[in-house]
């Protein structure tokens, strides 16, 4: 965008496709965490505006929905944006994957879009940074976590898998369960091609995987509860509840709790939503992930510890700009020439 003193160009439109975003992010897992971190502390100093978001729901397709994630993102590279994300787990019978997304960035200084970005790997980066970033900080109080097991075995599952790995995590075993057994047998095959070290299982049941494991990865399409039981966390492992609906009530009460903002979270049906419509009370949480990452919020260590991230736009933002970035740092971007063409108010 250029300037003048009396006037003020619109930006450029581009159009960064799904392979594109590979190219930028991959292999850039440690320092995605870090930009992921960096937008929660900001979301957590008020450098941020996240609304709720908007479910697009769907009287003939009620598994299905389509959600707006508007956001604003302060600090020093300010963007704004809008993440629109369908949710059509009928997808996955065909093998098609459950959600596609774009990602529109918004220019702070003129409010004109300046890029669209495929989103649908953006979304799941940011959501596997967010999950490998908590997996860090809520387990500092208590032995590493030597055993994980995934419930859901999905593309989320296998982006969880990935940041973890590159960022440190080393597991004796991981359990791998899902009610596909071609799904979990997939998931098996993407481990053992991408090195996994340790043994690999599969688990015929959820409760056979939740008691073997110290460090649970929930990333299902559950749209309620399927996990009841709190004795199959005797043993008090992490669990990153990514897929939000999958764990009784009982269990999050048994629990101590961290989410990644009180507001989000406690809406549309989640588990948290629903122990907050059980007890009438929000006082089963413990904090926020940015309460833990400033020292606010201490994390028991004889506890089990549920981490429920319902997902925010600030978080695509802080991906999709530096996606964006990258690929004009590598002469790739694709511009689409007079994509806004009546700018003249007046003709």
């Amino acid at each position: 965008m250029t300037t003048t003193p009396d006037r003020i160009d619109a930006p450029a439109f581009a159009v960064v496709s799904g392979e594109q975003v590979q190219r930028a992010l991959d292999g850039r897992e440690p320092e995605v965490g870090r930009l992921v971190e960096e937008a929660y502390r900001l979301h957590g100093e008020g450098e941020s505006v996240n609304p709720p978001s908007y479910f697009l729901r769907f009287e003939d397709r009620p598994s299905a929905r389509i959600i707006a994630l508007p956001a604003s993102l302060g600090g020093p590279q300010r963007v704004d944006g809008l993440k629109w994300i369908s949710s059509f787990p009928e997808n996955t019978r065909s093998g098609l994957p459950r959600a596609s997304a774009v990602l529109i960035l918004n220019d702070p200084v003129t409010g004109y879009p300046y890029a669209c970005l495929e989103s649908s790997v953006i979304s799941a980066t940011r959501t596997a940074a967010s999950a490998a970033l908590a997996a860090d900080r809520l387990s500092r109080s208590r032995p590493r976590p030597a055993r994980v097991g995934f419930v859901g075995t999905g593309l989320i599952a296998r982006y969880v898998h990935t940041h973890l790995t590159a960022t440190g995590w080393e597991f004796e075993e991981t359990g791998v369960y899902d009610l596909s057994a071609d799904s979990a047998a997939g998931f098996r095959g993407y481990l053992e091609r991408s090195g996994t070290k340790g043994r690999i299982t599969v688990h015929d049941s959820a409760e056979s995987l939740v008691r073997s494991s110290d460090l649970l990865v929930f990333a299902t399409v559950a749209a309620r509860p399927h996990v009841h039981d709190p004795a199959w966390f005797a043993h008090h492992p992490l669990v990153l509840h990514v897929s939000l609906r999958d764990l009784d009530p009982r269990i999050l009460l048994d629990s101590a709790n961290f989410v990644d903002d009180v507001e989000h979270c406690l809406k549309a049906e989640t588990s948290p939503h629903l122990v907050e419509r059980l007890t009438g009370s929000r006082e089963f949480l413990d904090g926020t992930l940015y309460d833990v990452l400033t020292g606010r919020a201490e994390v028991p260590a004889d506890r089990t510890v549920v981490f429920s991230p319902f997902g925010l736009g600030v978080l695509d933002l802080a991906v999709g700009r530096f996606v964006h970035d990258e690929t004009v740092r590598m002469g790739e971007l694709r511009v689409v020439d007079g994509f806004f063409h009546e700018l003249r108010r007046h003709g």
